[in-house]
């Protein structure tokens, strides 16, 4: 039986839109330190060719890990959380609850590149003014975070820190939405 964090491949198509947004709102913070390295360029390209329905499931599940090796290729936080905003976007292909991994790294990245005490909060609530009612309920599916462990909402990283901050907060406005 698969994770209630996987959603059908139609809400996987959905959310990766979304998730493409998050992650190249950060893009800059990524490039600024790697202005020729394309991978993550190629995965929002990628993600959004997903969501639309021009790449397969099982080639973009494939290539979601090239997008990851990025992250090492930055010295900085903000850099490097960029790039996990991008990786956790490829990753939708797989299962749906990485959309919400790239709107946390996102929202990470900011905060870490901007001394504004509330700069991660404004960039939360960029992300879920760009939440459409669809998108919001295929969002809705996904389990709380931390209650089911066979996926990304399980008890790994994305349930500690900021990047749990976020995720209850994006959980708790699209409950109440």
């Amino acid at each position: 039986m698969p994770s209630p964090q996987t959603l059908s491949e139609a809400d996987r198509r959905l959310l990766a839109g979304w998730a493409a947004d998050c992650a190249e709102h950060v893009l800059p913070l990524f490039e600024a330190e790697a202005p020729d390295d394309e991978r993550m360029r190629d995965a929002i390209a990628r993600t959004r060719a997903f969501g639309r329905g021009e790449l397969d499931t099982a080639g973009e599940i494939r290539r979601r890990f090239l997008a990851g090796r990025a992250a090492g290729a930055v010295t900085s936080p903000a850099a490097a959380a960029a790039a996990r905003a991008g990786t956790q976007a490829a990753a939708v292909a797989h299962m749906g609850a990485h959309a919400l991994g790239a709107a946390a790294y996102a929202a990470k990245a900011v905060g870490l590149a901007t001394p504004e005490p509330d700069a991660a909060f404004h960039e939360v609530r960029w992300q879920l003014d760009r939440l459409t009612t669809p998108t919001r309920a295929a969002l809705r599916q996904l389990p709380p975070l931390g209650e089911d462990s066979a996926g990304p909402l399980g008890p790994g990283l994305l349930a500690t820190g900021v990047l749990a901050d976020v995720i209850r907060h994006i959980q708790a406005d699209i409950t109440a939405g």
